[in-house]
């Protein structure tokens, strides 16, 4: 059952976060790195792996404001927040807050698509790198997007990007932007 009034509206925590930020951002992205409000506590919202947003247990199933509250995630130290100039709420992530849906070849450049609607040129600001499960040794890959902030690239991409892949010694590499990533093992 959604926590959202029937209205469509969202609640009065949410709401106010959400005119925060309209009214902040309306000259370009929200400047999240300078803003430096106190801490407000967490709010019962959280981002599962597959990169659906949940508040009070509910998926938020509005697109436009999950990629308003985007804008305003902030990552310090190993904790998530949402900030706005006035407000700074602790936020649960289950593992990166966006998700990479897609990805095209560009000339030498890979552009990545995350969930939220951003396009990241993988590149020496905006790495590619692979995590391996230390049980299952299953791969988990991830793509920076912006301020130490993270993508999970899904499986589908991956299998693409395993398939550009190039054998360069012990490894499976890709290119991007004139660097070179590595993405697992010599197959």
């Amino acid at each position: 059952m959604s926590n959202l009034p029937k209205t469509g509206t969202p609640a009065p925590e949410v709401a106010s976060l959400e005119k925060t930020v309209k009214e902040a951002s309306k000259k370009g992205p929200p400047p999240v790195h300078l803003w430096n409000p106190p801490f407000n506590g967490d709010i019962d919202m959280r981002i599962a792996r597959d990169g659906t947003w949940f508040y009070q247990g509910s998926p938020i199933n509005r697109p436009e404001l999950v990629q308003l509250f985007a804008s305003i995630l902030k990552l310090e130290g190993d904790k998530y927040f949402l900030v706005t100039p006035v407000e700074k709420v602790g936020l649960i992530v289950d593992d990166a807050p966006f998700v990479a849906v897609d990805f095209n070849q560009k000339g030498d450049a890979l552009l990545f698509e995350t969930n939220v609607g951003d396009i990241v040129v993988a590149n020496a600001q905006n790495p590619i790198r692979v995590e391996e499960d230390s049980k299952t040794g299953e791969p988990s890959p991830y793509i920076h997007v912006r301020m130490g902030l993270d993508a999970l690239i899904d499986r589908k991409s991956f299998y693409r990007l395993v398939e550009l892949g190039e054998i360069d010694g012990d490894h499976t590499v890709v290119k991007s932007a004139g660097q070179t990533f590595v993405i697992g093992p010599a197959a």
